[in-house]
């Protein structure tokens, strides 16, 4: 590695010192009028008791009146009727005062009407999906997340976030990373036929394949997952996922310079909770997932725990072995403790195990490709491969998270993960029965990573700024016939960062945040000797403002800048192509959130411009037998998006989103020819989705999606595109109190996507019949 730059290193310290002095000073000149409230999201019970403890107020109501709600708390300076209305916001619940000053919990009268007609509500712990808040109330529910790693109510974020919740995802048969695309505007991720090897796009911007890097990283508990393995796993025993997009990496650093995945799995507490699930549909596929959590000593340590056992048989037939080519199989662990030995420490300890035991790829030769070659072109779902193919990995993750509440406002957060994997494959890549292109071997990844942040979240300042670390130790060892390829990389990476938000009047604040990074990396390719060493740095700024328009819309505008490191071309023949430079860009947006007709009617939307420079490509050379990834490329990428979600009746609710993205090279040429002002390939025009889910009180369920993917472009030269396609997904079923039984279908009319480009095809799934089976206790 080479030294650090410790005059900058030690300049960006003492500017976040600096920075963290003068926020927390601002953060003790409050308003001591108001009385200081942090009642964070949590059940009723435990949150009207802390209200009545700080409020000094006699609270009176039965426990089966506030049993199995929740509530989504409140933060900052508030008198304690403002602050009693906003814990039971959302509850089905009001008060009266007696004339001696004791507060009765009441239920409201609209939802005492209703409530006759419905069925009892379930226990803690259980899908609220028949409870009386979500089926009575004719609103619609809103998240709070912790995109800008402090909690807030989505629409009062300013910036474009999706976020999905257990029941979302239940009701759109939402099972694994990928397939959030189908519901986020200007998401894909594109299946590159190898189930480690995904490329998420997001608002035009994608990282170039030779990289091994991605422009939109993922977060599971904390653990970054910054590689193109990750984008196919299960999603189990999940609270919520956020999808932000526009460039993250003030806040979240490297691997999200156009936009980051957040996930964040349950947390134990004092109630039980267990569900099953059998799943069994088309192809044979079986799968069966439980999920157990609870209390080990009340109030003090909780457990958690989630498995998955899934095995599909494949859909593409070998014609050369008579067996199916693509046969998915894996297994999912998850355990979670959780200790609170005080009512400031919230300490979570996290481990998963993950183990894919899967058959070939979901690709094929095209005929162009075929022909060149001399060999057999794949048909429909058909290959003619003599290799056994296979693709075996397995991930192992920890998580240790610690939270201490130095004060009301005051949180200090340590995060420490590491993450191992390893793939061990082997693939046919002339699917024909000859020796041509066989490729073999293994790889591993190992990472670690720390985070210490300290956040503040008053009602006029909010504000978080931290340390980052983590180290890469990567091997990749593969044959290709019998040409054996050998080299390590290490990594490392250092970051400061901080955010703050400031209310300068009750309608407008202000956002502004800071991120130095710097990454080292090394490289040694054992097959020529050769060895590689760097390193990049960058300062990712950002700024916004946000306007309270009414108390109902809220509008923004945000720059923020986008960076991807550079790294090292471990083939090159010529010195000046060893390395290649970090990729920058700079965005701007513009974006209003409302919540209308009584919180009936949710509408997001945004504009956005991006300016890519630097951009990392693969340049062809005349005399060299590969291309190398360079910077030779400059890019536009513009667009717009908007989400809409609709209380129709109680029962009876609509969610639609459209994204449009154009995105073109402005300057991109090589020895094989010029592709300025092209589209850039893998991303669409645009995607769509709408759909309506229907929940009566008798128990009858039923829900359909239409998914719409614009016009895509397979390769730089716009040569090969596939057309638009759309897609439905339904499922119907009854629920009840402990248990549910659905009939489900994904991709119902068996459309076939399939991608061909100049070399392959890459094939789509097909259509997907099941039954679902789910018992709560």
């Amino acid at each position: 590695m080479k030294p650090l730059n410790m005059s900058r290193v030690l300049g960006t310290i003492i500017s976040v010192l600096l920075f963290t002095t003068a926020t927390m000073a601002a953060a003790g000149q409050m308003d001591a009028s108001k009385m200081s409230w942090d009642i964070r999201p949590q059940s009723l019970k435990s949150a009207l008791e802390t209200y009545q403890q700080i409020s000094g107020l006699n609270l009176a109501y039965s426990d089966n009146l506030v049993e199995g709600k929740t509530t989504r708390g409140v933060q900052g300076n508030h008198t304690r009727e403002q602050t009693l209305e906003k814990v039971l916001d959302n509850t089905g619940l009001t008060y009266v005062v007696t004339s001696k000053g004791t507060v009765i919990l009441k239920v409201k009268k609209s939802e005492a009407a209703q409530e006759e007609n419905l069925p009892s509500d379930e226990t803690a712990g259980n899908k609220a999906k028949k409870t009386e808040p979500q089926q009575a109330h004719m609103e619609m529910q809103v998240v709070t997340v912790t995109a800008n790693k402090t909690e807030e109510n989505i629409q009062d974020v300013p910036m474009s976030i999706t976020a999905f919740n257990e029941l979302i995802m239940d009701d759109k048969n939402i099972t694994s990373i990928s397939e959030l695309s189908n519901f986020v505007p200007n998401l894909t991720i594109n299946d590159q036929g190898i189930s480690s090897s995904a490329r998420p796009a997001m608002r035009g911007v994608l990282a170039e394949l030779g990289s091994a890097e991605v422009s939109t990283g993922i977060f599971i508990d904390g653990v970054p997952v910054l590689t193109k393995a990750g984008y196919g796993d299960p999603l189990q025993d999940i609270e919520r996922v956020e999808v932000l997009r526009g460039p993250q990496g003030t806040l979240y650093g490297k691997g999200t310079s156009a936009g980051a995945i957040n996930i964040i799995t349950r947390q134990p507490d004092n109630n039980y909770r267990g569900k099953v699930s059998v799943d069994v549909g088309e192809d044979n596929k079986k799968e069966i997932a439980l999920n157990l959590s609870g209390p080990i000593i009340q109030d003090k340590l909780f457990f958690g725990l989630s498995g998955q056992s899934y095995a599909k048989d494949g859909f593409i037939d070998n014609g050369y072995t008579g067996d199916q080519a693509d046969d998915r199989a894996h297994w999912y662990g998850k355990g979670k403790l959780r200790w609170t030995p005080t009512d400031d420490l919230d300490v979570s300890l996290i481990f998963s195990y993950l183990q894919y035991d899967n058959g070939g790829t979901t690709m094929g030769l095209s005929e162009d490709s075929a022909a060149t070659l001399g060999l057999t072109a794949s048909g429909d779902r058909k290959v003619y491969s003599d290799l056994d193919t296979q693709d075996k990995t397995k991930i192992e993750a920890q998580a240790l998270k610690v939270s201490y509440d130095l004060n009301d406002t005051l949180t200090l957060t340590s995060i420490t993960t590491h993450r191992f994997l390893k793939n061990d494959g082997a693939i046919d890549f002339d699917f024909n029965p000859v020796e041509q292109t066989h490729a073999t071997g293994a790889s591993e990844n190992d990472k670690i990573s720390q985070e210490l942040r300290l956040s503040s979240n008053a009602e006029k300042m909010r504000w978080v700024t931290g340390i980052y670390y983590d180290k890469d130790d990567n091997t990749d060892d593969r044959t290709w016939n019998s040409y054996v390829m050998k080299k390590d990389l290490g990594a490392e990476a250092y970051a400061l960062f901080g955010q703050l938000r400031y209310a300068l009047t009750p309608k407008i604040g202000v956002t502004g945040g800071l991120r130095y990074e710097t990454q080292n990396r090394d490289m040694q390719n054992y097959n020529n000797g050769k060895s590689f060493e760097d390193t990049w740095d960058d300062i990712a700024p950002k700024f916004s403002v946000d306007y309270a328009i009414t108390e109902q819309v809220m509008g923004y505008a945000t720059v923020a800048k986008g960076f991807r490191a550079g790294g090292f071309n471990s083939s090159s023949t010529d010195s000046k192509y060893d390395t290649y430079d970090s990729e920058e860009l700079w965005s701007y947006e513009i974006g209003a959130k409302s919540q209308l007709l009584e919180n009936r009617l949710i509408i997001t939307g945004s504009l956005f411009y991006m300016d890519i420079d630097d951009m990392q490509v693969s340049e062809s050379l005349a005399d060299a037998p590969w291309g190398y990834v360079t910077n030779v490329g400059t890019a536009v990428s513009y667009g717009a998006e908007l989400e809409v979600q609709a209380k129709i009746t109680p029962q009876f609710t609509i969610t639609a989103n459209v994204g449009y993205t154009h995105v073109e090279y402005e300057e991109y040429k090589d020895d094989s020819g010029d592709y300025s002002d092209n589209k850039i390939p893998n991303v669409p025009d645009y995607t769509f989705a709408i759909g309506g889910q229907y929940r009566a009180g008798n128990g009858l369920y039923a829900g359909v999606d239409l998914v719409g993917v614009g016009k895509t472009y397979i390769e730089r030269t716009n040569t090969y595109k596939r057309d638009a396609y759309q897609l439905i997904n339904a499922k119907i079923g009854y629920e009840t109190e402990n248990w549910d039984i659905y009939l489900y279908g994904k991709n119902i009319f068996d459309e076939d996507y399939s991608k061909v480009g100049t070399s392959y095809i890459y094939y789509s799934q097909p259509r997907e019949l099941g039954v679902k089976l789910t018992y709560r206790f």
